[in-house]
């Protein structure tokens, strides 16, 4: 049996393959429509979700499939007190695999020691979103036809961000990669996040604003600086501002550069921008439907030779 816990789980030689069956479905969709009848996804959402439910939903809906869950703990017997382990023990029952978020890094991890089922991690807690990362590895990859040799910028959240965390620990395994990393002091990138940069000899450079990092981009990575992070008001106002990704700090990145963000988004991105060729999180979006269903069929595959 395999599960998708971390974007660790596949090493590069499995992850391009899974990349190019996703290319494969974006290119030829119709080969792929009765993949998966007779077969159904669960998803087991103990918190709320559009893009990454609604995308694994229809992943599973174009594959042939079917799809039951929940999409919220309190649409479960969670909000009972069954325990997660128990919960997975009943969906192995009813479905052929399992999509999990849970708000309690680990859940996922626990689901899938006691399934008879894979068990995709769609997010726990502050930790990993490994369909996300797959999403951006497909994203970055399909538009700049490589994920090597890549400058970087990570902008917003990046203490609690766990798209920013998976999606570093994906592509360091790539050569010739660097880091900016745009934030302010209260949400900067956690030290054991910096701890495995220097491990790998990963170049990284640590910057507040905005603007000083735009000139030499191949990516930008947008993410939503949240107020709830803030000590007091003040520090909140003062920094905001930063990160509002408009036509002037546009105005100074190369002409290649993409902007990427897993959404939602707030105020982070001006909408000015969404027409501009450069901003492809709606793209992206499209993209993880792709990677979801070349996920759920690869996992399915290795539950078969199982």
């Amino acid at each position: 049996m395999r599960h998708l816990m971390s974007p660790l789980d596949f090493s590069v030689e499995e992850l391009d393959k899974l990349l190019d069956l996703a290319n494969d479905i974006e290119n030829h969709p119709e080969q792929y429509a009765h993949k998966c009848e007779g077969k159904k996804l669960a998803v087991a959402f103990y918190e709320p979700s559009t893009r990454t439910r609604l995308s694994f939903e229809s992943a599973m809906l174009n594959l042939g499939g079917k799809v039951l869950g929940f999409s919220s703990a309190d649409s479960s017997s969670a909000a009972k007190g069954e325990s997660v382990s128990d919960t997975i023990r009943i969906l192995s029952c009813y479905a052929d695999i399992c999509a999990m978020r849970h708000p309690k890094e680990g859940a996922p991890l626990v689901a899938s020691q006691h399934a008879k089922i894979p068990v995709i991690n769609a997010g726990d807690g502050g930790h990993q979103h490994p369909t996300q990362t797959l999403t951006d590895l497909l994203t970055i990859r399909s538009l700049k036809g490589r994920l090597n040799h890549l400058t970087i910028g990570l902008c917003g959240d990046l203490k609690f961000g766990r798209t920013v965390h998976s999606l570093i620990h994906a592509l360091i395994r790539y050569p010739g990669v660097n880091f900016k990393l745009i934030s302010p002091d209260e949400l900067r990138l956690p030290d054991y996040m910096k701890d495995v940069l220097h491990a790998q000899n990963i170049p990284y450079t640590e910057m507040e604003r905005l603007e000083d990092a735009m000139d030499d981009l191949d990516l930008l990575y947008m993410t939503r600086v949240q107020r709830e992070r803030f000590f007091n008001e003040e520090d909140y106002v003062r920094m905001k501002d930063y990160y509002v990704l408009d036509k002037t700090k546009m105005a100074k990145a190369p002409e290649d550069m993409l902007v990427l963000h897993p959404l939602p988004r707030v105020n982070e991105i001006s909408t000015e921008i969404d027409n501009d060729p450069r901003a492809v999180y709606f793209k992206q979006a499209q993209y993880g439907v792709y990677v979801r269903m070349a996920l759920i069929l690869t996992l399915l595959e290795y539950a078969k030779e199982d």
